[in-house]
């Protein structure tokens, strides 16, 4: 189930494909006189200028309700991240502590950059083990405890990931399986994993989250805003992109897509966003 956009002052002319059912039972057909019927689209998309004043705009990333990880008020730089399987492919998740910690304590002995332990805590979504990481001089620190690590292995009650891969942007994204389900938990689930995703690009802003649910399902779609530079003396590509997460009400299995809905050039001069012709 993908957000259905509008863009202004753009006119995009959507069609709403029929779904559901055999294909063998025919479908009521309207009666010529009655009206054209035009489903609202969940959200509109400002002008290019808006979206581009927002993709350069130093302090905005994500929108005034989005989930915002609690770490980021942490003082001191830090590093967090999900202890995974063997491959490196996926997150891996258990609702044991014992079981969360050895996989931790392992994980923490192959890093490149090991930590002590100083203490640990947990969530509704993960567990988590805090190192006081050590750098090494040759890679411009001191060598003595410097940062804090934060390291999480999901809840399995909460968040599966198994098997996912994690280079991947479109199919399977795992499980949500908290109980009962609710729009409020697809949300948190989209929201927290855009934290943790890679793009390669020094702009990316959340311009929208977007929700979206019926009997069967719960959708929230991220629309992202990527500034690309194209080289020196041409003006970046501006791309708009739909990152929806869709969890199946009964099952809880996630599937994502990732789609380009629209682009545009433009430039920052001066401080100032301005659209390309």
């Amino acid at each position: 189930m993908n957000a259905r956009l509008l863009l202004l002052p753009l006119t995009l002319a959507l069609s709403a494909c029929g779904g559901g059912g055999s294909g063998d039972t025919p479908k009521p057909q309207a009666s010529a006189n009655a009206p054209a019927v035009e489903e609202a689209p969940l959200y509109s998309l400002p002008a290019d200028y808006e979206v581009a004043s927002k993709i350069y705009d130093t302090y905005y990333t994500v929108p005034a309700d989005f989930f915002v990880d609690a770490r980021a008020s942490t003082s001191r730089s830090y590093t967090i991240h999900h202890v995974m399987d063997e491959s490196r492919s996926y997150e891996l998740c258990s609702d044991d502590f014992a079981t969360a910690e050895a996989l931790e304590a392992a994980d923490n002995t192959s890093r490149a950059v090991s930590g002590e332990f100083i203490s640990s805590n947990e969530t509704d979504r993960y567990f988590e083990f805090v190192r006081e990481l050590a750098y090494n001089d040759d890679v411009g620190n001191v060598g003595e405890p410097t940062s804090p690590g934060y390291s999480r292995v999901f809840k399995c009650s909460n968040t599966s990931r198994d098997g996912v891969d994690r280079s991947a942007f479109n199919g399977f994204a795992g499980y949500l399986n908290t109980a009962p389900r609710s729009p409020a938990d697809i949300k948190v689930f989209a929201e927290y994993l855009w934290q943790f995703a890679f793009f390669p690009y020094s702009r990316k802003k959340v311009l929208e989250s977007v929700a979206d649910a019926d009997n069967a399902s719960l959708s929230q779609t991220l629309v992202l805003g990527f500034a690309i530079n194209q080289g020196t003396g041409r003006c970046d590509r501006i791309e708009i992109v739909e990152w929806a997460f869709t969890a199946d009400r009964s099952t809880g299995r996630v599937e994502q897509s990732f789609e380009l809905v629209h682009s545009f050039e433009a430039r920052q001069e001066a401080g100032t966003a301005v659209v390309c012709d």
